[in-house]
């Protein structure tokens, strides 16, 4: 999954470690999650959304392949 977060976290002047403690995970997880090696679970991906006061979407960006979604997978009611 893509994602904005190095991005936003440099632009808050906070090192993996600061950003890492504020939202109770390691540093580890943090670079994991940067690098793109590790995708957040959904609530850890909404405590990183709450801590930058932005929409989950404006941190994470999943890699859908649409050719491999079906019509009836798009319907909507």
């Amino acid at each position: 999954m893509e994602n904005h977060l190095t991005e936003r976290r440099e632009e808050a002047g906070l090192s993996q470690g600061d950003l890492a403690e504020a939202v109770d995970v390691t540093r580890q997880t943090i670079n994991a999650i940067e690098r793109e090696r590790y995708d957040p679970s959904l609530e850890l991906a909404f405590k990183l959304a709450a801590f930058f006061e932005c929409h989950i979407e404006e941190l994470f960006e999943p890699n859908i392949d649409l050719d491999l979604v079906s019509n009836s997978d798009l319907k909507t009611e």
